[in-house]
């Protein structure tokens, strides 16, 4: 290559003494922790070597400085060698390293963000190539910066498909600021990989996803200069042919060595022959500067231009009111971008995209990719982040939205076409499982907006809101029950109707919100009277509200929910009043799988219509009678 600048002897020879150092320290942090992973981070010691003291511009002094090169293990039981890389920086101290594992130590056994070097954590295989794909992707389109993206894969997870999701990604968008190592050491956890060391089976794998991929001998620093060197017009992925445990004779390329730290013999024997391997050489590398183009961002009071402009008794779908406050909150802040999944004709997104198209990602579908780009454009706190596609089909990124929140990660999702209530397309496309999953995830808050109003107010608290947020929206056109000047708070519940004298409190939201109110109209004709609540947020759920209400009805509480029984809005409910006395709980849910159907089919199908609400207030009363 005439543009190649070859490194010297000098550098070349201080490379290697680095990764010799990388070994040393990775092994005596694991033996120390009687724990971890020390021949993967062997065979990765050239790679990591190469990348941050030839390659990757940035200041180790300051780990997120917004115009650094960014990196990634995805492989995230090889943590030590990061912790090593950074100890060799200066950032951290050597003897820090000693601590891997420990309970008062920040170096964790995979890599986390209360590490200033981390921007997501790590560990579950298979989702760093997403999140530096957004990262990546933030770079090239919204930043418009110099800053590149590397990323460090174990050839293990490459068996994931969410890899493979990545892979077409980077292609699609042409993501030539990323660069993806594979680290092809030919053993897995408890068996030798797939295609082992065939590297050109991986070579041919890249190349037909649209990547320039190049194989190189993974312990030579000289390759990996030159590669990691060469001009890139596509995704670059490094097929790095290595061995696991490079550098530890006992364990070198070898079964039943993966997650198995040295006896303290071993170790030293280890140290002692990698120690000899360094060469005297007068040179100390230091990482280059990064340029100074990442432009500045301010994510703080996200805010709406102006109210809702909804009119009372007006019908629109919650789904359509989400497209309509995200593209209005992005009018206010061009940091606000929206992701979604091949769904946006549903989930109302292409209202976004109309209106800002150079904010709009799409992901097609691929939802689990889709969550873990959500995450790299998110990361450093770069962009306000919306990802939507139909609830049902969230629960199969939940492990990316597990991890987001492992990341300390703030992404917005929406999920759209929640329960039985979206009709004939039938149970697969149903939602009825989303809310146990999002509140099951500890930095999650749940919106569950009722009509257009709420759902505006929605949308702008998630823009506001540490960690992860999630907006369940629904199919049906519903009225607009709140004015446009009521104030929405995040664990603030509303009540919507009410007397002097209610029996029963109701608790709903979504569509059997409405089906409540309209059961609370026909009871009065009978002359009982209901209160209704609308959480509008299930996590965190307003306990006191629904406490205080339910005092005021005699403790006698109904939730209705287009959701099943399990981990939903009743849950929520008998967690928040468990401890109350006298305070009985009668729930409504889907009961079962449910079918195709038209909505209001459906609804009463499944017992959580106007007339199940009814029902359950007569039986409910009953039973209050009879048991005096």
């Amino acid at each position: 290559m005439e543009d190649y600048h070859k490194p010297d002897q000098q550098t070349v020879q201080a490379l290697r003494n680095i990764a010799a150092r990388l070994r040393i320290n990775s092994i005596k942090a694991t033996t120390a922790a009687n724990s971890g992973h020390p021949t993967s981070c062997c065979s990765a010691a050239e790679i990591m070597s190469v990348l941050f003291f030839h390659t990757m511009k940035y200041r180790p002094e300051d780990p997120r400085n917004p115009n650094n090169d960014r990196f990634i293990l995805s492989k995230g039981h090889a943590a030590p060698v990061l912790y090593a890389v950074w100890a060799e920086t200066g950032y951290l101290k050597e003897n820090e390293l000693l601590n891997l594992r420990k309970v008062d130590s920040i170096l964790e056994g995979h890599p986390v963000p209360k590490q200033q070097f981390v921007d997501v954590a790590t560990g579950s295989l298979g989702q760093g190539l997403g999140a530096a794909c957004g990262m990546a992707y933030t770079g090239k389109y919204f930043d418009k910066a110099s800053y590149r993206v590397f990323c460090l894969l174990g050839d293990g997870e490459l068996s994931e498909g969410s890899v493979w999701e990545a892979m077409a990604f980077a292609s699609n968008y042409q993501l030539d600021n990323l660069v993806a190592v594979l680290d092809i050491n030919r053993l897995g956890q408890s068996d030798p990989t797939p295609l082992q060391h065939h590297v050109e089976k991986y070579q041919r794998r890249c190349e037909a996803f649209g990547w320039h991929a190049v194989i190189v001998d993974g312990h030579s620093v000289e390759e990996l200069c030159k590669v990691l060197s060469q001009p890139r017009h596509q995704p670059l992925a490094v097929i790095a042919k290595t061995i696991k445990g490079k550098g530890i004779p006992v364990a070198e390329d070898k079964m039943g060595w993966h997650g198995r730290p040295l006896a303290k013999d071993a170790a030293d024997a280890a140290v002692k022959e990698l120690q000899s391997r360094i060469l005297g050489c007068s040179k100390r590398l230091y990482p280059a500067p990064p340029g100074d183009d990442a432009p500045p961002v301010s994510l703080r009071n996200v805010r709406m231009p102006s109210a809702p402009g909804y009119k009372p008794g007006e019908k629109v779908a919650t789904r359509r009111a989400y497209g309509a406050a995200l593209a209005k909150l992005a009018r206010y802040n061009e940091r606000v971008v929206a992701l979604d999944g091949d769904t946006k004709n549903s989930t109302f997104a292409e209202l976004f995209r109309t209106e800002h198209p150079d904010r709009y990602v799409e992901c097609y579908i691929a939802e689990q990719n889709m969550v873990s780009v959500a995450v790299g454009c998110a990361a450093r706190d770069r962009n306000v982040v919306f990802a939507s596609t139909f609830a049902a089909f969230l629960t199969r990124a939940f492990d990316q939205l597990r991890m987001a929140a492992i990341s300390e990660s703030n992404v917005n999702l929406c999920g759209s076409h929640c329960g039985v209530s979206i009709g004939e397309d039938g149970p697969s496309q149903m939602g009825l499982e989303d809310l146990a999953m999002f509140r099951a995830i500890p930095t999650a808050t749940i919106f569950y907006p009722s009509d257009g109003v709420s759902t505006e107010k929605a949308v702008e608290l998630c823009a506001n809101t540490k960690g992860l947020c999630f907006i369940r929206t629904s199919r049906p056109e519903n009225n607009i029950i709140y004015n446009c000047n009521e104030d929405f708070h995040v664990g603030q519940a509303k009540v919507v109707y009410k007397t002097s004298d209610d029996h029963v409190t109701v608790v709903a939201a979504g569509v059997t919100l409405h089906e409540a109110l309209a059961a609370a109209e026909q009871l009065k004709k009978e002359r009982i009277n209901i209160r209704v609540i609308d959480p509008f947020t299930i996590k965190p759920l307003d306990s006191k509200t629904i406490i205080d209400n339910a005092r005021a009805t005699r403790g006698r509480i109904i939730t209705v929910e287009d959701h099943y029984n399990e981990g939903g809005l009743g849950d929520a409910v008998c967690a928040a009043v468990a401890n109350e006395a006298g305070v009985a709980v009668h729930r409504l849910a889907v009961p079962q799988v449910p079918r195709s159907g038209k909505p209001h089919e459906l609804l009463r199908i499944y017992g959580i219509d106007r007339d199940a609400v009814v029902q359950a207030v007569r039986k409910v009363l009953s039973s209050s009678a009879n048991a005096k």
